[in-house]
């Protein structure tokens, strides 16, 4: 039990809210990338993806994985994203440093979902069912090559005047 939960109910929360956060990061950094701030759909965006990372660290641990490593460095990658959002209110160089860390971590937590669809979803399982396959290949390489591209746009829309 976790929190009073079973293992299950813990995973649905976490994977709920895992999807809410990758949902509101949808909807905020593309806004953002344009110009404009949606605050309640960031703070959504930014709270989310944090209980994502801290709700992962309640699961049993019994050695370092790589979703452990993951957790770490989406927590790390936060506290910066937190700063520059919340302390300095993108504030000259921290809308470029929020630019640059939230779409990391959008980045992140859909690599994980990338990674879990292909775990849990049939179709996709069978496509590649060791994770090392070029479906599975093909998919991250895309993932990768959007958040690149996408932050690449991000950074430059950080450097305008950005409207409430």
């Amino acid at each position: 039990m976790i929190l009073g939960l079973t293992i299950s109910q813990f995973t649905a929360l976490h994977v709920a809210i895992s999807l809410i956060g990758i949902g509101a990061g949808l909807i905020a950094l593309p806004a953002f990338a344009r110009g404009r701030i949606l605050r309640r759909t960031t703070d959504i965006f930014l709270w989310a993806t944090l209980l994502t990372s801290l709700t992962g660290f309640l699961f049993p641990i019994v050695a370092f994985t790589p979703a452990l490593g993951f957790g770490i460095l989406s927590t790390l990658i936060l506290v910066v994203t937190f700063s520059a959002w919340y302390r300095h209110r993108l504030a000259g160089r921290a809308a470029t440093v929020y630019a640059v860390t939230a779409t990391f971590a959008l980045y992140l937590n859909m690599f994980v979902l990338v990674v879990q669809s292909f775990l849990k979803v049939p179709a996709l399982n069978a496509l590649a069912p060791n994770g090392t396959e070029p479906p599975f290949a093909a998919a991250q390489g895309a993932l990768f090559l959007a958040a690149i591209l996408f932050g690449y746009v991000a950074v430059k829309a950080s450097r305008r005047p950005i409207a409430a």
